[in-house]
């Protein structure tokens, strides 16, 4: 339980966060209502946050309650700071909410962006090290892990819970998910 848990949460905020921030955009482009807005005063930066922060707070609602089912059910709490956890699962959510809006910029129809998503999100869960160590990869794919944040975060994730790393452990790790959201 200890290992798979932190993958299984990690797996869900990725998939919460990304394909409903892509959806929630494309809605406004087949709704027709995404001309008004740029056609209103309102500021696009403005705009991107508005619909984005919600999902930010989605996020950090299911990891905490994720955190928790855990800890009742499974057993598995955090032998390090829960701050820690947060620091990073904001940054994180920061990468997963780019890569939402990403998807819905090159994405005309929710089916499409749906479609795109479940794409990335799939690689992304595979090429992660959810399931199996990034060590026993191919070493192609262990290349091919650098760029995906999924394996970072819960690199992250197992670090804290399970052997209580610090902040300043996971600093590796946060560079690396902090790139990726840039």
């Amino acid at each position: 339980h200890l290992y798979i848990v932190p993958a299984i949460l990690v797996s869900l905020i990725t998939s919460i966060s990304s394909l409903q921030a892509g959806l929630n955009i494309v809605l406004e482009k087949e709704n027709g209502t995404i001309e008004q807005i740029n056609v209103s005063p309102i500021k696009k930066h403005i705009f991107i946050l508005g619909k984005l922060i919600p999902f930010l707070v989605l996020g950090i609602v299911l990891f905490s309650l994720g955190m928790f089912t855990g800890w009742v059910v499974y057993g598995v709490a955090p032998v390090g700071k829960l701050y820690v956890l947060f620091i990073a699962l904001i940054a994180y959510l920061f990468t997963m909410l780019g890569m939402g809006l990403l998807i819905s910029t090159y994405s005309g129809t929710q089916q499409q962006a749906m479609s795109l998503a479940f794409f990335f999100i799939n690689i992304f869960n595979i090429l992660s090290g959810s399931f199996n160590s990034v060590d026993s990869m191919p070493h192609w794919a262990q290349v091919v892990t650098r760029f995906n944040p999924v394996r970072y975060f819960i690199e992250v994730m197992r670090m804290v819970i399970m052997k209580g790393s610090g902040l300043r452990d996971i600093l590796p790790n946060l560079y690396a998910i902090g790139a990726m959201a840039i």
